[in-house]
């Protein structure tokens, strides 16, 4: 017999040790994020997926906040711009963009912007005007400062703008872009023509979405001598070059027209091709789709065809639609600034981005005052703000992506 004795119930601590259940291990903080990372991602709706994954590209964010931006001060450009677009001063024709100081006329240094006053001198040689800066003068750059009264959206009067040098100034000569032949202020004419060029890009889209999704939803769910009439009108309009046909059909737009229906016209020739594109990715989704067995339980239901195919289909890719339509907005956007660029699309006193490069056809203009195509950096600004928005989207809606 050992001579090692046993504690009173040390039998039992012996055999509770021996069958004891092991303790788990602590799971590692990675694996845990990760299954409520999957967790979140089961219960997520589509617009939540496509929201977190739009986020993680920066560029396309970023361009997404610009485009709101454009497209506020478009809203409310008569607010946002300095002056009248129309104001003509006929002693400012083709002045330089005028420089922002931080010096005063005693030459110090002050921490807030403004401008000088302009005099004009005459070259003795090529008798040109040129506009040089008045150092002994300078007022500064104020913010909601009285200008020329105007009516926001044609129904509020006000006479509010954001920025100015003030009316006690006797020369309100703070022209940042410069002038035109007129005298008229280039900035303010650029804000307004961000209001043109901007909306019907977004006018154009939807008519050519509502086109698209109709007419391409309607010839990939019936098929057949449908799907053959309308596919064959889409290669029709497809294999006309756009350009002449654009022209062809704005030259028939009467130049005495008011700017409101030149305006719906030139929207609605932009849109007879921009809808074919959309129909052929409607179609394609619709041929995968309409054998899905949602689509057969709501027949077997009873479902009428125009429910099954706008309340049933169409929503399962509606995030698709957007994307590509967002990537439709700039061909509209170009072809309104090109058509009116060429004097086919909308003409004075009309003011878009197109209009406004008119006045750089001429070399020689250009050449002398290279500030008129100054209307040209917003609308690459927009183009390309536009695209990396599209593609970021496009991504962010693509169920196979991560």
């Amino acid at each position: 017999m050992s001579s090692e004795r046993l504690a009173p119930g040390g039998s039992e601590l012996a055999l509770q040790d021996q069958y004891a259940i092991p303790a788990a291990e602590p799971v590692p903080a990675p694996e845990i994020e990760e299954e409520v990372e999957d967790e979140r991602l089961t219960v997520a709706s589509q617009w939540q997926l496509i929201w977190w994954r739009f986020r993680k590209h920066k560029i396309a964010l970023v361009c997404g906040v610009l485009l709101v931006l454009f497209y506020l001060i478009a809203a409310f450009a008569e607010f946002v711009a300095p002056y009248d677009p129309n104001d003509v001063r006929g002693q400012y024709k083709y002045v330089n963009p005028v420089l922002i100081t931080f010096v005063d006329p005693d030459g110090n240094f002050v921490p807030w912007p403004g401008v000088n006053l302009l005099t004009s001198t005459r070259d003795p040689e090529t008798l040109r005007i040129t506009y040089v800066p008045d150092r002994s003068t300078w007022y500064p750059i104020q913010f909601f400062v009285e200008g020329s009264a105007y009516k926001l959206w044609g129904m509020f009067p006000s006479n509010i703008h954001l920025f100015g040098v003030g009316p006690d100034v006797p020369e309100q000569t703070m022209f940042l872009l410069g002038t035109d032949r007129l005298g008229r202020d280039l900035l303010s004419r650029i804000l307004f023509g961000a209001r043109m060029s901007l909306s019907i890009g977004l006018v154009g889209v939807t008519l050519s979405f509502l086109l698209g999704v109709t007419f391409g939803g309607i010839s990939g769910y019936y098929g057949g001598w449908v799907d053959m009439i309308v596919q064959r009108l889409i290669e029709f309009l497809r294999s006309i070059p756009r350009i002449p046909m654009w022209m062809a059909l704005a030259a028939a737009v009467p130049p005495k027209w008011p700017i409101e229906y030149t305006y719906f016209a030139i929207t609605i020739i932009l849109s007879i091709i921009g809808w074919t594109g959309l129909a052929r990715v409607v179609r394609g989704r619709f041929l995968s789709l309409r054998e899905e067995d949602f689509v057969l339980a709501a027949r077997l239901c009873g479902a009428r065809q125009p429910r099954i195919i706008f309340r049933h289909m169409l929503p399962s890719f509606s995030s698709h639609i957007i994307a590509s339509a967002t990537l439709a907005v700039p061909g509209t956007i170009l072809g309104e600034t090109a058509l009116s660029f060429l004097g086919l699309g909308l003409r004075e006193p009309a003011i878009s981005w197109g209009v406004l490069l008119q006045d750089a056809q001429n070399v020689q203009v250009v050449a002398l005052s290279p500030w008129l195509m100054l209307p040209a950096v917003p609308l690459i600004i927009t183009i390309m703000a536009f695209n990396f928005f599209g593609d970021g989207l496009r991504d962010a809606a693509d169920p196979y992506g991560r």
